[in-house]
């Protein structure tokens, strides 16, 4: 009798230190705070509303975090080599209307408009890294000023109208669904699900890390690092793209206005997810829980009927958290 206690004993000594072995490792994770942020918020908007819970709006937020999601994507890989882009919202609404161009006026096929649009967010991309890692001139500045040249650009294009409509066969992208999934929710996984295993499995992941971790021993060891940095521009404004023509899909019209609002939202999404502002810290999954985290936020003050005018203070008040977290966790 005696022994089956002590087998007992030790058995819940062993499991409780396990537990707690869990918890620390936990914590430790970078996204672990907006993760319980998170489910937080959820379950206090299901409280406070009747219709959050509901599958239609689960689908508005899952839709939602999708489009700025995939614009976080590419600023995390921008953010992690040290870098910093602030032309991806302009850069999606260029995209978005060369992309509408080519569909109703240039007659490009419909399932070929994607692809199109993404090599070209991939060009302006490029422009970027060509200046920043290329002629190493400041990323803050290029960018500003690439935003600015990207939304001019549009306007002139567009001279500030439509273009519209897009067509059936490809609105399709924007507000059909795969097995019940919204189409661009399930686009969105996708790419994230690809970019885990990039940043975790391959050379150029791994290289990322390296650079924006410190860039002269990166140097010191052979990595070409401006062709890191060339390539994480690049795939910024790719994804970018690929927001504004999912986005331009949704509504059936390319939109001069689209992804004017996405840059706040990408970085922060990036830096509550544990991404650095400083480079060589960050996670893809980070990234996603930020992004929902914030449709989760915008869907809950639209509910509550919170005034659009807050609305802006609130998002500009989790900014600022998010980078006083992550001077915090710089200090640490």
């Amino acid at each position: 009798m005696m022994q089956d206690t002590d087998f007992t004993t030790a058995t819940r000594v062993r499991q409780n230190g396990s537990a707690r072995a869990l918890l620390r490792r936990f914590f430790r994770w970078e996204a672990s705070g907006i993760l319980i942020a998170l489910a937080i918020l959820f379950a206090a908007l299901a409280l406070a509303t009747d219709n959050f819970l509901s599958a239609y709006n689960m689908s508005v937020v899952a839709r939602q975090a999708a489009f700025v999601g995939l614009v976080a994507l590419g600023q995390t890989l921008v953010l992690l080599v040290g870098g910093i882009d602030l032309s991806v919202g302009a850069a999606a609404g260029l995209s978005a209307i060369v992309g509408s161009i080519a569909l109703t006026q240039w007659g490009l096929n419909p399932f070929l408009i994607i692809p199109f649009t993404m090599g070209f967010g991939f060009a302006l991309g490029a422009l970027n890294g060509m200046l920043v890692a290329g002629l190493r001139l400041n990323p803050f500045i290029v960018t500003l000023a690439t935003w600015e040249i990207f939304a001019g650009m549009t306007l002139v294009i567009t001279q500030g109208y439509p273009i519209r409509p897009l067509g059936a066969p490809f609105t399709w992208f924007g507000q059909g669904d795969l097995l019940g999934v919204p189409l661009p929710v399930a686009i969105f996984a996708l790419v994230a699900l690809v970019l885990v295993w990039v940043l975790a499995q391959t050379r150029f992941g791994r290289n990322i890390f390296a650079v924006g971790g410190n860039r002269d021993a990166a140097v010191l060891a052979g990595i070409r690092v401006r062709r890191v940095e060339f390539l994480a521009y690049g795939l910024a404004g790719m994804l970018a793209a690929l927001a504004g023509i999912l986005y331009a899909s949704r509504m059936d019209a390319g939109q001069p206005s689209v992804g004017e609002g996405w840059l706040m939202g990408a970085i922060t999404a990036a830096i509550l997810g544990g991404t650095s502002l400083r480079g060589g810290q960050g996670s893809i999954v980070g990234t996603v829980l930020g992004a929902l985290l914030l449709a989760v936020l915008a869907n809950g003050t639209v509910l509550m009927n919170v005034s659009g005018f807050w609305q802006r203070v609130i998002v500009g008040g989790v900014v600022l958290v998010a980078v006083l977290v992550d001077l915090l966790r710089r200090r640490d």
